[in-house]
């Protein structure tokens, strides 16, 4: 008897203690469909309105159905009154998605004012055009990087944690007095008894919640039409607001707001739990910095969810982070009002966002891409890293990055006019060679120097993202940027090489000086190496900044009128459009090249170059086989690699040389 009542403790408090650790599941409410609603009917609408976080209700009155013609969005317009909505100010910009219910049942969402008009009338999406999100395609998230079901593992790893305490319970159990066990079982039996009241209580609440709605729904996320492009930010200052909106379309509405930050960390809620008429975030980007919208949840069905009652974005199936959201409060205008709320912790993944609405399941965790910015200014004397989160989107994902390396610069230095910017980035993925492209330049500009310092960033992460092969894995992105409040630049003045008469093959060491900005003369030794299948006669060189571009045959033939496609560069894979760019010259180093030689003239001057140039190759050839040598043609991945030289400062313009070259 003991021995069974050891164990029917142990058991009846390990069941318990799963009890307690499950969150509550809100199941679909019951629907009114669209074709019974009619003229005349009233109902109620539920939205947060304040920090309290109360749900709040308002009365609504329907006017009609309306549909304009197949394949159209169905909406109902309906009218509010009351003393309560008018304080607040009418149906507000932020309450998109607060359900309305007639008789019970739940008619759809609150999703569209009319702008300018009235702020009493407002249109609903049908819940029955919404909940088919659930089932459609999900084809995102779909990267080998390993997301997490944070509500498996936490539950998991509680359960764990019970057994072991359970276990340590049932060995103490047996060392109590008898006063102590009674203790101990009545403690029990109470503690099982009010968890099966409250269950009960919190089951019969749940409705009644949603009933008392009724009183609460009025301002929290009631998007209108114009709403769509409205979105809460956190981190970005003025500057860096400006460079977003330039990459983001045309229209978006950005209010500054607060959301947790934290060195780009997830704060998660992974036991979390909604219910209709509760606020909503959707962030694309979570940390230091951060974009987002709020709205308000229509429905709950188990961890699935639908809200605001209209698009986010309009982008279809997407991969965002769906968050919790605290409502700060509202503020009327003339025409139109907004409620005001906080991006809160990650709670789950959007996975729709479509024109009826946004929808997701509570618990995963969308692929991000972490990305971490450290900035250094050197005149301020101040440095600060950062740390963001962006969520998997191949159509954001550049300019979102380079738009928080910008805000990152724009935050530390109080002016990024008339600066120098060394930047170093690095991104991991399986897209390039030894899985991590790296790239390094120097810039200088009057106006905005980081502005033009992110340029190579957003072009390398264009390139992984528009992988034409495969969707590649985007690991991580870490950017080091160095400010220098002065113009660190420099003109090439001349060149002069220690030999005028050369070989194919020989090195040849250019004296070159340099005229920094307002410093003295510098003289510098850069070696060439004259190409080993170099025709005989005059070698044109080029003497440059690695930010000049060298022209090409091709761009002489179109000078020249003729019409030549580039197809090399259409068929160049991933990988090598990133070798291209990391080996592209930078903009302080000194680069000594073949510079276009002349157009020929004429057709026999044309075969005549042809033919001294397949002597020089077959030369070149035949010495590297005397060598004992095998030159691998087009293979990528073995290219010789050059001596490059760089300079303290960026160069800013183009000399010229020229060598005799001698069989």
């Amino acid at each position: 008897m003991r021995k069974n009542l050891k164990r029917f403790l142990a058991a009846s408090l390990f069941a318990f203690s799963l009890n307690f650790a499950a969150p509550s599941v809100h199941a679909m409410p019951p629907i009114l469909p669209y074709e019974e609603v009619t003229e005349g009917m009233h109902g109620t609408a539920y939205t947060v309105l304040d920090t309290s976080g109360e749900i709040r209700t308002f009365p609504i009155e329907i006017i009609g159905r309306m549909e304009s013609g197949k394949g159209s969005q169905r909406m109902i317009m309906a009218r509010t009154s009351g003393t309560f909505i008018e304080h607040v100010g009418g149906v507000l910009q932020g309450m998109s998605g607060s359900p309305i219910y007639v008789d019970g049942r739940l008619i759809g969402a609150l999703a569209a004012g009319i702008k300018d008009l009235s702020p009493y009338t407002f249109f609903i999406t049908p819940i029955e055009d919404m909940t088919p999100l659930w089932d459609m395609p999900d084809t995102k998230n779909k990267t080998r990087i390993q997301t997490v079901d944070i509500v498996k593992a936490v539950e998991e790893r509680k359960k764990a944690e019970e057994k072991e305490k359970l276990r340590a319970r049932e060995k103490a159990f047996d060392k109590m007095t008898r006063a102590e066990r009674e203790a101990e079982w009545r403690d029990m039996i109470a503690a099982l008894t009010g968890e099966k009241t409250e269950d009960k209580s919190g089951a019969a609440a749940e409705p009644e919640t949603s009933e008392e709605s009724d009183e609460s729904a009025e301002a929290q996320e009631k998007t209108e039409a114009e709403e769509k492009a409205y979105f809460f930010t956190r981190g970005f200052n003025e500057a860096g607001l400006r460079y977003l909106q330039g990459q983001l379309p045309a229209g978006t509405t950005f209010i500054p707001l607060g959301a947790p930050g934290g060195n780009g960390r997830l704060h998660t809620r992974y036991d979390a739990t909604l219910e209709g008429g509760q606020p909503i975030g959707v962030a694309v980007v979570y940390g230091d910095f951060s974009i987002g919208a709020t709205g308000t949840v229509t429905a709950v069905d188990g961890k699935k969810i639908v809200a605001f009652g209209h698009s986010f974005m309009h982008k279809g199936n997407v991969n965002y982070f769906m968050t919790d959201a605290d409502v700060i409060g509202t503020i009327a205008g003339q025409s139109n009002g907004v409620k005001i709320a906080n991006i809160g912790s990650v709670i789950g993944r959007i996975s729709q966002d479509r024109e009826t609405g946004v929808a997701g399941v509570l618990g995963t965790f969308p692929t991000a891409v972490p990305v971490r910015i450290h900035v250094k200014d050197n005149a301020l004397g101040t440095e600060e890293t950062f740390g963001a989160q962006i969520a998997y989107d191949e159509d954001f994902l550049p300019a979102l990055s380079s738009s928080i390396a910008y805000a990152a610069m724009s935050k530390v230095s109080d002016s990024l006019g008339a600066s120098t910017a060394r930047i170093r980035f690095a991104i991991r993925t399986n897209a390039y060679e030894d899985g991590k492209f790296e790239r390094r330049n120097m810039y200088y500009s009057a106006a905005d120097v980081g502005q033009i310092a992110v340029t190579e960033l957003m072009q390398a992460v264009a390139t992984i993202v528009t992988n034409t092969e495969k969707e590649s894995d985007l690991v991580d992105v870490d950017v080091d940027v160095e400010l220098s409040g002065d113009r660190q630049t420099a003109l090439l003045v001349s060149a002069t090489p220690d030999k005028t008469t050369v070989h194919p093959g020989d090195t040849v060491t250019f004296k070159t000086k340099i005229r920094p900005y307002r410093k003295a003369e510098e003289t510098l030794s850069i070696p060439y190496q004259v190409p080993k299948d170099q025709v005989p006669g005059t070698l044109n060189l080029d003497i440059r900044g690695g930010g000049f571009v060298p022209v090409s045959p091709l761009m002489l033939l179109a000078q020249a009128g003729l019409e030549v496609p580039n197809d090399e560069e259409r068929f160049k894979t991933t990988e090598e459009k990133l070798r291209d760019l990391a080996e592209a010259g930078q903009n302080n180093e000194i680069i000594i090249a073949p510079g276009a030689s002349p157009a020929p003239t004429s057709e026999k001057e044309l075969k005549k170059r042809i033919k001294e140039a397949a002597k020089a190759s077959a030369r070149a050839a035949k010495k590297e086989q005397d060598k004992g040598g095998v030159k691998l043609l087009a293979d990528e991945k073995k290219r010789e690699k050059k001596e490059r030289f760089f300079a303290p400062y960026v160069i800013e313009n183009v000399i010229h040389a020229s060598l005799k070259v001698e069989e």
